[in-house]
């Protein structure tokens, strides 16, 4: 028989307040469970023993081997709780219903409504990938906008919506025109218009996460004083890595090979078999399942059923082998794949979209005034104190 805590009765087992024990589940800690038939989360008692257990040299060592350093910062843009996730307090899936990139940037950067304008923009178009595209434009503007050294609320606004603009047209390369950033890429790309309402779910469903990788990045450059060019460039930096933004082209070239093979499931028990992993399965955040995928995966359901045999097949073996659900890098790349776009569609997705969250944090740790300085847990040789003779 497994036995059930109350949050109120694992936070009073551990000596903590409830808000911790919540940072706790949010950060892999400590998992919750859904009692049948109500929405309430109760905590496994062996669960909270063992986190207690834990004996301070045995914790250090067992995190440190597996996990990163995870700093905890105060923060009213994103919530994820219960399986969910929430702009603001507004329930993120229910706004992809209906809602642009652009609402979703009033939303975050708690901003006053504005038509998208029209800024000049350079010329070049450069062969790199889409994260170098962003990163050149980027140093390119950082220089000639002087307007962006203003980091109050109102001017890191009007930056941030020339930052989404311009990278629009830099990772899309388009040419500079008026318009939301879903129907300026659905022109480029030449969708239908289901197609281009995919779009626009996927950038309003990845706009933010809490304190990934890149984000907490985002927060660190803004905290020291830097530009919000500089905070989204740093960003992009940390996105380009293969555990991060790197997720969704794996996730994509896995399409690839499924399209050319035409069995999921030989492609993936193939693929283990070779010694590699999975990528875009399970998400320690959503045990049981991420509720931007199935958003995603649901539109595209209902709007390309063509597609929808292939990607339940491939979501179906990859849960099978995993034993995970299939998380929004998977959507993502089912989406690009399903849609035809261009190669690194979904990151092209994630980075337009994202670039809205890292503007929010920016301007959230502006506010705060606060330089972000982590200590580091010394786990080396003691030095010798034995005084001399």
């Amino acid at each position: 028989m497994i036995n059930l805590m109350t949050a109120r009765q694992a936070a009073d087992r551990l000596g903590i307040k409830l808000d911790t024990l919540y940072a706790y589940v949010s950060r892999g800690r400590l998992r919750s469970v859904t009692l049948p038939g109500s929405r309430e989360r109760r905590y496994r008692l062996e669960d909270v023993e063992a986190l207690l257990d834990m004996r301070p040299g045995e914790k250090l060592v067992r995190r440190a081997e597996s996990q990163a350093l995870m700093p905890v910062i105060g923060s009213s843009i994103c919530l994820i709780e219960n399986g969910r996730l929430y702009y603001r307090g507004k329930d993120a899936v229910r706004l992809s219903d209906s809602a642009t990139l652009e609402d979703v940037a009033t939303l975050l950067w708690q901003a006053n409504s504005d038509p998208v304008g029209v800024d000049e923009v350079s010329n070049e178009i450069s062969a790199a990938g889409p994260i170098e595209r962003c990163q050149i434009r980027l140093a390119t503007l950082a220089g000639k906008d002087l307007a962006a050294l203003d980091l109050a609320r109102t001017g890191v606004i009007r930056t941030g919506r020339r930052i989404l603009r311009e990278l629009t047209c830099a990772i899309a390369q388009t040419s500079p025109s008026a318009g939301l950033v879903h129907h300026r890429l659905a022109l480029a790309w030449k969708l239908n218009r289901a197609g281009t309402d995919i779009l626009r779910r996927c950038l309003v469903l990845i706009a933010d996460h809490e304190l990934n990788a890149s984000t907490f990045v985002a927060r660190c450059v803004a905290s020291t004083g830097a530009t919000p060019y500089a905070v989204v460039s740093a960003a992009l930096g940390a996105l380009s890595g293969r555990r991060h933004g790197g997720a969704a082209a794996r996730a994509e070239a896995l399409f690839a090979e499924i399209l050319r093979d035409g069995d999921p499931m030989a492609v993936m028990a193939g693929r283990l078999a070779r010694g590699e992993d999975l990528p875009a399965f399970g998400h320690f955040l959503y045990p049981d399942g991420d509720p931007r995928a199935a958003a995603i995966l649901g539109a595209l359901a209902g709007t390309l059923p063509e597609a929808h045999t292939l990607i339940a097949a491939a979501a179906a073996a990859g849960r099978r082998l995993t034993g995970h659900h299939p998380n929004v890098d998977f959507a993502l790349a089912a989406a690009a794949t399903a849609l035809g776009l261009p190669q690194n569609g979904g990151l092209i997705l994630f980075i337009l979209g994202r670039t809205v969250g890292w503007i929010a944090h920016a301007i959230e740790q502006y506010e705060s005034g606060m330089l972000i300085r982590p200590r580091a847990r010394y786990l080396g040789p003691r030095p010798d104190e034995t005084p001399p003779n």
